[in-house]
């Protein structure tokens, strides 16, 4: 008897029957079974349309299958289908099928081989399917990857290029067909621990895109853009060469740094009167932007002409702060050094370029004698060097020596012009200090002669002090004097005649001549030496504006034997003059009305005032360079003089000056300094120490001590 049918279990396999052939229709697949014993091709209905048979019209063979295959493809398929039955293997190719109303299709077809129990193959069974849609939408990506102005390549999860378009085999200098399948950094080795590795594992594991640039070394040497997206397959890499943008970019960029430093060269040397340590620190703004070191050499021009000993090192720096100290220990050795035929001497006779392109060390080697210095330049190995002169108006005042490494290379044109410019400035800058040197000690000589020692009276002390301007010449139109008419007044005066140059010392010593002649040719008072004064500038012609004061110190014998001194004064535009009273206050002497200044109003009337002052009293008159600032107004300074004045009563009157001069001006004023101050001592006891030896003119009588 039958068994029973279990209806359930038949409907559910002819349901997934079902299912699997709708799915197979649905996907456009074909079978195929192929009977290597009998040599027949079994396709199914799908397959046959793919190929473009009728069911007559297909011999079921494996020759019906070639007739169908593009020519360009019939080898390799064949191949993989042998190589499938040799190993009783997987069959897997992608092909055309040439049709008969002359399209063309791109068929997918997997299968596998059966094998008998001896291990031979029997049957190949597969599948096939119509790709062409997708195949050509693989083949316009591809064309337009082809056609792409840029490098493009792609790498799957394990680095392995995948595909490379056409410009990236010429940006990479490769086969494509070389690269696919290989890991890019055993192709491309120098990219192991640099910025591609870095970018390209980050955009790979974060799964976020990247772009960077980055310089890829020989065989390549070349700077890249570069863009690269990951994605589930692998990554995608959109790359750029940008060595000509990036090299632009360096030459405008070191253009810019040549024009910094001639800007930074003309602020450091112009209206500087030091130029020689302006010069020394050269070294430091020309490296690296000129080269890799540099030493600065200065010229004594006090030393003979041509000598070696009017070279001297000033200044040297490198690039690399570790071979700084090795710089520093070569410049120290390398002058005595140097053999007679050396570059340093050549340049510096003939005023002229000194430079080798290559092969440096061994050159500066030979123009050096056996020691310290051939084994130091030795370990600096410069690869070339350019010995630059630094020409003032008539002479080489210095030189600039600039060395580059083998690495940077020969010293370039651009930077060889930009040194001259720099060598040119800084021979100017130290040529025209030189001038200024020689201008200072005519002016100093000047002003030696024309500011003489002052009167030392046995009841007072004077004491004087000249300090020029630090950015202006040694001596200007200020002046101090003290003296004494021929009744024994003494005379303090301090002026100031418009200009700072030596014109206007000359002219001061032609003002400064007048007044003493008029004061001690005259038993007169300040007020009429100042209006004798004005009057003679004008009929001489003096044509110039002078400020001053002076100050007459008197004294009759009933002051003297109460101790006190009697101080006239007339002032003509000049700062007020000051008294430093006993107790350490502070007098500021000053006049309801204002005289003008000296070549104003010739003839005009001038005032006079007096006071009486207590012995143990100071006076000082002082010129504007003392109290004035570029920062605050003359009543600021003014204020500043009078406080210091106060804190330093009992000092001596030689240390209160100095004291002065470093409190409000620390040794640089801005303008010329010029003060003479006066210390009444008591003349009923024996001159002080402190106040040196009395100096009296011949025809001032002695002084009588005082009738008790």
């Amino acid at each position: 008897m039958d068994e029973p049918v279990d209806l359930a279990l038949t409907e559910d396999h002819e349901a997934e029957h079902l299912r699997g052939e709708l799915a197979i229709e649905a996907a456009g697949i074909g079978a195929f079974d192929w009977d290597l014993r009998s040599g027949e091709l079994v396709w199914d209905d799908r397959l046959m349309e793919m190929f473009g048979y009728e069911p007559s019209s297909f011999d079921r063979s494996i020759d019906g299958f070639n007739a169908r295959l593009h020519p360009d493809d019939l080898d390799r398929v064949t191949r993989a289908l042998q190589l499938a039955i040799d190993n009783c293997g997987d069959f897997e190719s992608l092909y055309r099928v040439c049709l008969p109303n002359g399209g063309t299709r791109w068929i997918s077809a997997r299968g596998r081989a059966l094998c008998d129990p001896h291990g031979n193959a029997s049957r190949l069974l597969g599948a096939a399917f119509d790709v062409t849609s997708q195949h050509e939408t693989d083949l316009s990506v591809a064309r337009v990857l082809e056609a792409m102005p840029a490098a493009f390549f792609s790498l799957n999860r394990r680095f392995e290029f995948t595909y490379l378009n056409a410009h990236a085999e010429r940006l990479l200098q490769a086969n494509r067909y070389d690269l696919l399948g290989r890991v890019i950094w055993d192709a491309f080795p120098s990219a192991v621990d640099s910025p591609f590795e870095s970018y390209y594992r980050h955009a790979m594991t974060s799964e976020k895109n990247v772009s960077f640039e980055a310089h890829y070394p020989e065989p390549l040497n070349a700077w890249y853009e570069v863009l690269a997206w990951p994605s589930a397959e692998g990554l995608s890499v959109y790359f750029l060469d940008v060595t000509t943008r990036r090299r632009e970019e360096e030459r405008a960029a070191r253009t810019a740094a040549r024009l910094e430093l001639l800007a930074a060269v003309a602020d450091e040397l112009t209206g500087t009167i030091q130029a020689e340590p302006a010069v020394a620190r050269l070294a430091q703004l020309v490296i690296p932007i000129l080269a890799d070191w540099c030493v600065v050499t200065l010229v004594d021009d006090q030393a003979p002409p041509g000598s070696r000993a009017a070279i001297r090192d000033v200044s040297s720096w490198h690039h690399d702060p570790a071979l700084r100290p090795l710089v520093e220990s070569y410049v120290d050795v390398r002058i005595p050094a140097l053999r007679d035929d050396a570059f340093l001497f050549q340049s510096f006779a003939s005023g002229q370029r000194t430079m080798r392109a290559d092969g440096a060390t061994a050159a500066i080697q030979a123009v050096l004698h056996p020691g310290e210095a051939q084994a130091l330049i030795g370990r600096l190995a410069p690869e070339s060097f350019a010995v630059l002169p630094l020409r003032g108006r008539d002479r080489t005042v210095g030189l600039l020596t600039l060395f580059n490494s083998a690495e940077r290379g020969a010293i370039s044109s651009a930077d060889l012009t930009t040194a001259a410019e720099v060598a040119g400035r800084a021979g100017l800058a130290l040529d025209n200090a030189r001038l200024y040197r020689q201008q200072r000690q005519v002016a100093e000589a000047l002003q030696r002669s024309l500011l003489t020692a002052p009167p030392e009276p046995d009841h007072a002390e004077i004491v004087v002090r000249y300090l020029p301007a630090a950015e202006a010449a040694a001596v200007g139109g200020d002046w101090y004097d003290a003296f004494m008419q021929v009744d024994g007044s003494t005379v303090l005066v301090i002026g100031d005649v418009a200009g700072h140059d030596i014109a206007a010392a000359a002219t001061m010593g032609q003002v400064r001549g007048l007044l003493r002649g008029i004061a001690t040719s005259n038993d007169i008072g300040p007020a009429e030496m100042l209006t004798r004064l004005d009057s003679s500038m004008d009929l001489l012609r003096v044509n110039t504006l002078v400020t001053a004061a002076v100050a007459r110190l008197e004294q009759d014998h009933d002051q003297r034997l109460r101790g006190v001194t009697q101080l006239r004064w007339s002032n003509a535009g000049h700062p007020p003059p000051l008294v430093l009273q006993p107790d350490a206050s502070v007098l500021e002497l000053s006049t309801l009305r204002a005289d003008p200044l000296l070549g104003v109003l010739p003839g005009a009337d001038r005032s006079e005032s007096v006071v009486t002052l207590d012995r143990g009293a100071t006076v000082l008159l002082y010129t504007d360079g003392l109290i004035e600032r570029r920062d605050a107004d003359l009543d600021k300074g003014l204020d500043r003089l009078k406080t210091a004045l106060a804190e330093l009563a009992h000092e001596p009157l030689q240390d209160l000056c100095d004291q002065l001069i470093e409190r409000l001006v620390d040794g640089r004023p801005d303008d010329d300094v010029a003060l003479v101050a006066i210390r009444l001592h008591r003349q009923d006891r024996p001159r002080p120490i402190e106040a040196g030896p009395r100096v009296l003119p011949r025809p001032i009588p002695d002084e009588a001590p005082p009738d008790d």
